[in-house]
């Protein structure tokens, strides 16, 4: 699917390239035959707004959405398995299957960086790619609501990427979810995160001044990561659209 190419594209970081070559990404969108009309003016009309804004102020914005805090991560398993020790597991066995189909990375991006899956994808025949996107469709889901919550154009590119795939996962269904999820990317959820613990030493009372400890009970629950838990995310936007 050449769809997948170019949204890869497209959720990479921004750079000079991108802007040069916007025309033949616009272009390329006519011969992507797995795409509607509605689908084929959205994606143009995603890369013309995009492409119509200073570069430097794009990057800007596209590291405060993708990189600061966790929620809106491309990092596939961060989503479900967060630092966990399934994590690493699950990136080993990610990057045998990328072997055995005969890809070897040698880029410096981690092997579920979403941008690098869909290459992969893109490079698979059809089914398979649609299989593929199906397997990370929970994930794209919960994604594309949070972008949409923070009404972030980059939510249609979920929206399309969830199409493609032939699920029955409704994004609209993790609204309530997303709705009710503490932002992890304000500056104080950072500092918060980085916030290192007081020490104390044996028999010494707590010392910790009454501003800070309130700070850190304020803030304990807004730098909890929100993990998705597929199957129940599945189940229940399958079960709502049935």
């Amino acid at each position: 699917m050449i769809t997948l190419r170019i949204v890869s594209r497209l959720l990479d970081y921004p750079d000079e390239a991108l802007f040069t070559h916007a025309r033949d990404l616009t272009a390329a969108l006519d011969s992507a035959g797995e795409l509607n009309e509605p689908q084929r003016a959205r994606l143009a009309g995603f890369i013309q707004q995009l492409c119509a804004r200073p570069l430097l102020d794009v990057q800007a914005d596209y590291c405060e959405l993708f990189d600061r805090g966790r929620a809106t991560s491309l990092l596939l398993f961060e989503h479900v398995h967060g630092e966990s020790r399934d994590r690493g597991q699950a990136m080993v066995d990610l990057l045998a299957q990328y072997r055995a189909d005969g890809l070897e990375l040698d880029s410096k991006e981690l092997p579920d960086y979403l941008p690098l899956y869909l290459e992969y994808l893109a490079c698979k025949s059809d089914e398979a790619a649609r299989q593929g996107l199906d397997d990370i469709v929970p994930i794209l889901a919960l994604l594309a609501a949070r972008l949409e919550a923070r009404q972030s154009p980059y939510a249609g590119l979920f929206t399309v990427l969830l199409a493609l795939s032939g699920s029955a996962v409704d994004a609209a269904a993790l609204k309530p979810q997303v709705a009710q999820e503490a932002r992890d990317d304000t500056p104080a959820a950072l500092d918060a995160v980085w916030e290192e613990e007081q020490i104390k030493f044996l028999g010494e009372q707590g010392c910790v001044p009454a501003q800070q400890a309130m700070h850190q009970r304020r803030f304990a629950d807004a730098v909890t990561p929100q993990y998705l838990d597929i199957a129940a995310a599945t189940a229940r936007t399958t079960g709502e659209s049935a």
